[in-house]
């Protein structure tokens, strides 16, 4: 069986929002789209902690609502683990509610910064150095807390692909404990 949330982590612009619907599709599973866009779209981007805060517990109340409808797999663009990494690159801190948070996914694919930044008016770090930055903090926040994940790589259908078998390997992972 399939790990029943898997949620796309990363940087901006690194394909979580097109992939996301590739492998609801694949897995024949629900989408959760990432709420901080939607917020910085209605809202501006000029975040403050309260937005991040807000922005964290609208998502994580979609997830616990789908989850709750039946929803399997649920497929995340992002969840509150992001949005405190976006804390982090910031304002260099975050409030206690995002390490107090206890929903974490049971997958995570993290994207790598390997595909092109393209600017869209929310995106807000796009130099090489932030991208570094802002890919190693949302991989130290996945160590940090201990949640099963794989790394994504490459372009187009190979990076489908990887994603695919990453989920695969947890199956088995899963399956074999």
């Amino acid at each position: 069986m399939i790990p029943r949330t898997i949620c796309l982590h990363g940087p901006e612009s690194v394909g979580k929002s097109t992939l996301m619907i590739q492998l609801a599709k694949h897995l024949g599973g629900e989408v959760l789209e990432e709420y901080g866009r939607e917020y910085a779209e209605a809202r501006g981007v000029d975040f403050t902690m309260r937005d991040l805060l807000e922005i964290a517990k609208t998502h994580d109340a979609g997830r616990r609502m789908m989850l709750s409808t039946g929803a399997d797999p649920l497929i995340l663009d992002t969840d509150p683990l992001m949005t405190a990494v976006w804390a982090d690159m910031l304002f260099g801190a975050r409030d206690p509610w995002f390490d107090e948070w206890t929903g974490t996914a049971d997958f995570y694919l993290l994207f790598d910064i390997d595909l092109p930044w393209v600017p869209d008016g929310t995106r807000m770090f796009g130099t090489p150095e932030l991208r570094a930055k802002f890919f190693a903090l949302s991989k130290a926040e996945l160590d940090r807390r201990g949640v099963p994940w794989a790394l994504v790589s490459g372009e187009g259908d190979a990076r489908f692909a990887r994603a695919v078998a990453a989920i695969e390997v947890e199956r088995q992972r899963v399956a074999s404990s």
